[in-house]
């Protein structure tokens, strides 16, 4: 039983037909993928358009987000050891001690730096308030920089930092859970400055 009649050779579309419809399709698809998927998802904008309809700037995020999961997935696996244990003790002339807090909302990040000069040597002990953060101990200064160390969904750590070379030395704490958390940083050592950079 047919619900409709079988199409007769002259109703069905010719090559020349199919020809130009697939070539419609493609360049529809091309545009598409071009001035939207391109954009939205890559951030890549050869035409401009995406910038203007937003779409870029959605891809940019979508690629720093995935640039962030990758550096904090990493971490994960690779966490690095410090210098020296945490319970070594503490050699400086002239201690400073400081404490600095910092509160992140969902997705929010900071930065908190020390300046140190190379060798010197600071301990350091902070907790998180309300959940756990994502975390990257590093150093930058006079074109040098270091990672070392890093963690994902940390309450709190603490250790004992020496600057591999001249410059600033710190912390950066992202909260991915879905409330305000506190991060509280108290250090006692041989830096000059501390301060919140981002």
């Amino acid at each position: 039983m047919y619900n409709a009649d079988l199409p007769t050779r002259a109703e069905l579309p010719s090559t020349k037909q199919l020809l130009r419809s697939t070539l419609i399709a493609l360049a529809t698809a091309t545009v598409a993928l071009v001035t939207a998927v391109l954009p939205a998802e890559y951030a890549i904008d050869p035409t401009g358009i995406g910038r203007v309809l937003g779409l870029t700037q959605m891809g940019e995020i979508k690629m720093q987000l995935a640039a962030e999961a990758a550096q904090d997935r990493a971490g994960a696996e690779t966490e690095a050891p410090l210098t020296e244990p945490a319970d070594a003790p503490v050699v400086v002339a002239d201690a400073r001690t400081d404490e600095i807090s910092v509160t992140l909302a969902p997705g929010e990040g900071a930065e908190v730096k020390l300046t140190m000069q190379e060798g010197a040597r600071t301990r350091y002990e902070w907790s998180v308030a309300g959940g756990v953060v994502n975390y990257d101990l590093h150093g930058d200064g006079r074109g040098n920089s270091t990672s070392y160390q890093q963690g994902r969904g940390v309450p709190g750590h603490s250790g004992e930092l020496e600057a591999a070379f001249d410059g600033n030395h710190g912390w950066f704490w992202r909260n991915r859970g879905t409330s305000d958390v506190t991060v509280t940083l108290r250090v006692v050592g041989a830096h000059t400055d501390i301060r919140r950079v981002i």
